[in-house]
């Protein structure tokens, strides 16, 4: 654990997949074709803490949503790279547009088409429901199940090892 924590230290932007990562993975679809999707308030909480201390949120999903657009607002996330298919690539986009180092990056998510850029971010995460194969090769996984608080459980890891998290909480007091 002392090396997720001093990974964890260096983390300057967290990005994260959508679906069983920040949803628990089911897609709902209603008679008329319209789409749903069920976020977590936790996580979504975790996310505000997250940007509030500096550290930058950001999203790289395979599938392009008005939801998640509309969900990326709520929570000021202005990175958001849809219908990527090669998570890895948007990464190295996004790091390049960022001026990061992959070291200063941890990348969230919960099925192979996530595994490269688990494997190359500074900090490899993914979710306690996350499919076997991606979590031998993550170099954490969470308790929380992806769209139940896992997020929220990454974003206080970060905050922690930061030493920003007392005085994240401390503002609700």
């Amino acid at each position: 654990m002392q090396s997720i924590i001093e990974k964890a230290r260096q983390i300057k932007l967290l990005a994260m997949d959508v679906d069983g990562v920040l949803t628990n993975g089911s897609l709902y679809f209603g008679n008329s074709g319209e789409e749903m999707k069920a976020f977590s308030i936790l996580d979504g909480l975790g996310i505000k803490l997250l940007r509030d201390a500096g550290i930058r949120p950001a999203i790289i999903t395979g599938r392009s949503s008005t939801l998640l657009e509309r969900r990326a607002a709520e929570l000021k996330i202005d990175l958001i790279y849809q219908g990527r298919e090669d998570k890895l690539v948007a990464l190295e986009e996004l790091r390049a547009d960022l001026g990061l180092e992959m070291a200063e990056i941890a990348y969230v998510g919960d099925d192979l088409p996530d595994l490269s850029a688990i494997i190359k971010a500074g900090l490899g995460i993914t979710v306690a429901n996350g499919h076997s194969f991606v979590a031998r090769h993550a170099d954490w996984q969470t308790d929380a199940a992806g769209g139940s608080g896992a997020v929220r459980e990454i974003c206080e890891l970060i905050l922690k090892a930061q030493g920003k998290l007392n005085q994240a909480w401390e503002q609700f007091l």
